[in-house]
């Protein structure tokens, strides 16, 4: 094992014992813990019974194994797992006085919601890509799309994110911390926990300016190019319901980028966001919390396929409930 992989497990096991976090969340508004718990908890039980039930979906039809419901199925997973790494630990702040997590729980929850933030970042672009081959080049859509080029680009969209993952907790590890550090959020997310750190921030700040600006840019980039040869390309159809089809196709992925790319826009890149601490917890709830509920249902209600899948299956199950 070399120096700096020795280093940095020792600074891992060092502060494990002695630092914790406490994660302040909506603590300042004590008569709406409940409701809050309420509200949350049924986000949560939409957001997994909608995500796996899509997962579900696709894989039961074989008419939709196709790369656009291959990528759908694996943006539902992103999404239930990034959901379920941040949920919970918000539910149980909210239920108990208790607000704290240990350093290690602090770091672990920050790489794997970066990991599947990341990982959507680029599902998405993937995603519109796929639109631009499909409305642009209808006939060699089979072709160009092929099972290999869709692993791969899934693969890379992974792989992207667990390899930003790992930089950014890198430089979290080797920041020092001492005692109890009060987060004022509901997720250890990496601004606040170096806000927090008693070592010189500055690496680890431009480090996290960089990964966040080149991941929202350079996905921002593949799919405004996507879209923009889409536009030209369904303008010149000569048919109005050719025109109508195309557009449809593409709604329910530009409602779900529009909502997502959004939020984080208005999170990082509006100045004024961050002086209002309420404002920034709202913003992330939104994107951590709310949009991996929304995901399947803005797929779901505009796709006749899953609806009547859907139907099909709940169809079957009651058949076979009334038999027995």
């Amino acid at each position: 094992m070399s120096k700096s992989n020795s280093s940095t497990l020792r600074n891992l096991e060092n502060q494990s014992d002695e630092v914790t976090f406490i994660l302040l969340g909506f603590s300042e508004y004590p008569e709406l813990q409940v409701p809050l718990f309420l509200l949350f908890l049924a986000i949560y039980t939409v957001t997994v019974l909608g995500n796996l039930g899509m997962v579900m979906v696709i894989r039961i039809n074989p008419k939709l194994h196709t790369p656009m419901y291959f990528f759908l199925s694996h943006l539902s997973f992103v999404d239930f797992c990034y959901s379920t790494v941040v949920t919970p630990k918000l539910l149980e702040n909210l239920a108990v006085e208790d607000r704290t997590i240990s350093f290690t729980g602090c770091i672990m929850q920050f790489f794997l919601a970066c990991v599947f933030v990341v990982t959507e970042t680029f599902m998405l672009a993937v995603m519109a890509y796929d639109r631009f081959v499909a409305v642009c080049n209808p006939l060699l859509y089979t072709a160009v799309m092929s099972q290999k080029l869709c692993s791969l680009l899934v693969g890379a969209s992974y792989s992207w994110g667990i390899a930003c993952s790992l930089t950014l907790t890198y430089f979290l590890v080797h920041l020092t911390f001492r005692g109890n550090n009060i987060i004022n959020n509901f997720v250890c997310e990496p601004a606040a926990i170096i806000s927090v750190s008693r070592s010189d921030p500055y690496i680890s700040q431009k480090i996290l300016l960089v990964s966040a600006t080149f991941n929202e840019i350079s996905s921002l980039v593949i799919i405004l190019t996507s879209y923009i040869f889409i536009f030209i390309t369904v303008m010149r159809m000569p048919s109005t319901g050719g025109r109508h089809k195309a557009f449809s196709t593409c709604a329910s992925h530009l409602t779900a980028i529009t909502i997502f790319h959004g939020t984080i826009l208005f999170l990082y890149c509006v100045p004024n966001s961050k002086s209002s601490w309420l404002m920034v917890k709202v913003a992330s709830v939104f994107y951590t919390v709310v949009i991996p509920m929304l995901n399947p249902l803005i797929y779901s209600l505009r796709n006749k396929e899953v609806k009547e899948t859907v139907r099909k299956f709940i169809n079957t199950k009651s058949m076979s409930f009334n038999v027995k």
